[in-house]
């Protein structure tokens, strides 16, 4: 739901008066919208996971998983838009659904949620310049190490050395993308280096500043590599 503080009841009644106005609830396997449709509506997600997918040389691949507060379908806010990927729930869920004119109100009357839209639309477009970086990137390992250093940096907490954060290998895959079983093979090597440890899907980086000192000498490998 609506992250407002239940302990208020002005709160709660709002969190009620979006979800019964603005919520689109869906189940397991439901195509949101499609590539290619026009678009209409941005999506805040507050309930389940979402998968992101898009045609490259006439194959789907997949973008990334959407959890609880993220944003997606936002170029529905620019006039003309057409939807650039396909979005499929991979779970039940809620959705609060936002056009033009929804988004504009909100802004004017809304501050707890047009914080949250800005706050995301900022990290949409960290994540577009995270992506650039890593198409740069020509080392399987660096790509990797790069994520990795990405989701720790995002993790940790203030003056934090360590991070403990949940990524599943096809999460990891589709973010530098790269195949799962060289995402696996690589993982295990930073294991066996104890760069990192995982259990289950909680990976945990135990010295951020080691992992970035790798990424810097991964790096210079290249380098020395495309200069020979």
């Amino acid at each position: 739901m609506v992250d407002l503080p239940d302990q208020d009841p002005e709160a709660a009644e709002a969190a009620r008066v979006l979800i019964a106005r603005f919520g689109r609830s869906f189940q397991p396997g439901e195509v949101i919208y499609r590539e290619g449709e026009p678009g209409t509506e941005a999506y805040l997600l507050e309930e389940g996971r979402v998968r992101l997918l898009k045609k490259v040389r006439g194959a789907e691949r997949s973008l990334m998983v959407l959890k609880p507060g993220d944003l997606f379908g936002e170029s529905a806010l620019l006039p003309g838009a057409e939807r650039s990927s396909t979005a499929v729930a991979l779970s039940a869920g809620l959705a609060l659904a936002i056009d033009q004119t929804t988004l504009q109100n909100l802004l004017e009357h809304n501050a707890g949620i047009a914080s949250r839209i800005v706050k995301q639309l900022v990290r949409r477009l960290r994540d577009a310049e995270d992506q650039i970086e890593l198409i740069m990137l020509t080392d399987v390992q660096s790509k990797i190490v790069s994520a990795l250093l990405k989701l720790a940096q995002q993790a940790r907490e203030p003056g934090g050395t360590s991070a403990l954060f949940s990524v599943s290998p096809m999460e990891l895959a589709t973010r530098v993308g790269l195949d799962v079983d060289t995402v696996k093979r690589s993982v295990q090597k930073l294991r066996e280096g104890q760069y990192i440890r995982v259990a289950d899907e909680r990976l945990e980086v135990p010295d951020i500043e080691g992992l970035r000192k790798l990424y810097a000498l991964l790096g210079q490998k290249d380098e020395v590599a495309s200069e020979a």
